[in-house]
């Protein structure tokens, strides 16, 4: 197997983990306090990232730009992100939530155009249309209006869009800062303030987790460790070895394998109105990033710009 292929298959095991992983965060929030375990576990990622980079000497002092950079990141794509996941799922199923999720790289895009000046295209416009049509199939279910919504999928949209606009600040930030870094620095920031928030929002359901099994206990260390920890690392690691346009179309494979997750574990109904919502943010997802201008303008020997999925 050469190096390329090796990489291949390392992204589609990633993809099978993150995909499996909204399903575990969808089992985890029935047995914690939810926000209290989002905390906790992506406190624990950050801290496996943490102490892999001070095992390879890679910690350095971050300017001022990159600390305020990396704070926003930690205050968005952590604390908001991960807080209206543990809220949405709650209240949504693995499989919406997932479907929603999808829409991440289309999102990042659409704020990578107007905070990063990047080209508007026409493929970009038809994407974001799509991305749109399909999400709304998706959370009005087919009844025919917005009475079809649930508080739950309003959640995803939200850790959408807390997740898209911190990856615009980590594409800021990462043109002088190791991404690797950034990620675990922000993760801890971003995890304490959402341990002291759950603090006060789920103040007596901390007894939840002197109670539960050790099985549910493996599903939230494989959770934090292997998807947010070492799935984070290695992603970016291939981003760097395989380029943004390559990697990010592996990332419509998350929520494929979340779809399976939640009939295979959960025993939720995939029904026709989530299977055409997927189709059709997945051909969103990959005209809005600009992976098909990326192709056709790689064979005029034109450079462009792909928005990657993290």
């Amino acid at each position: 197997m050469n190096f390329k292929a090796l990489w291949y298959v390392i992204l589609f095991i990633i993809m099978v983990v993150w995909g499996f992983n909204v399903v575990a965060i969808k089992i985890l929030v029935q047995h914690f306090p939810p926000i209290t375990m989002q905390a906790l576990r992506v406190l624990v990622a950050g801290i496996v990232i943490l102490l892999i980079l001070l095992f390879k000497k890679s910690i350095r002092k971050l300017t001022k730009r990159e600390l305020l950079y990396t704070l926003g990141a930690g205050l968005f794509g952590v604390l908001g992100h991960h807080f209206f996941i543990g809220i949405g799922l709650v209240n949504t199923t693995a499989s919406n939530g997932a479907l929603i999720l999808a829409l991440i790289p289309l999102v990042t895009s659409f704020l990578a155009v107007i905070f990063l000046k990047e080209k508007l295209t026409t493929f970009r416009i038809i994407g974001y249309l799509l991305g749109f049509l399909g999400v709304s199939f998706i959370i009005i279910q087919g009844n025919g209006s917005v009475t079809g919504i649930s508080k739950g999928d309003i959640y995803m949209l939200g850790a959408v869009v807390t997740q898209a606009i911190s990856f615009v600040l980590i594409k800021k930030a990462t043109t002088s800062l190791d991404s690797k870094l950034m990620t675990a620095l922000m993760i801890i920031f971003g995890s304490t303030l959402l341990l002291g928030i759950s603090q006060f929002m789920e103040p007596i359901e901390i007894t939840a987790f002197t109670t539960t099994s050790s099985f549910i206990w493996f599903i939230f260390f494989s959770s934090a460790v292997l998807a947010t920890g070492i799935g984070h690392m290695l992603y970016n690691t291939a981003i760097h070895h395989l380029g943004a346009a390559e990697t990010s179309i592996f990332i419509n494979l998350t929520t494929f394998f979340s779809l399976i997750g939640s009939a295979l574990f959960l025993e939720e109904t995939i029904n026709a109105i989530q299977i055409y919502g997927f189709i059709i943010i997945v051909i969103g997802v990959i005209l809005g990033t600009g992976t098909v201008e990326h192709y056709l303008n790689k064979k005029r020997n034109k450079p462009t710009s792909v928005i990657s999925a993290n």
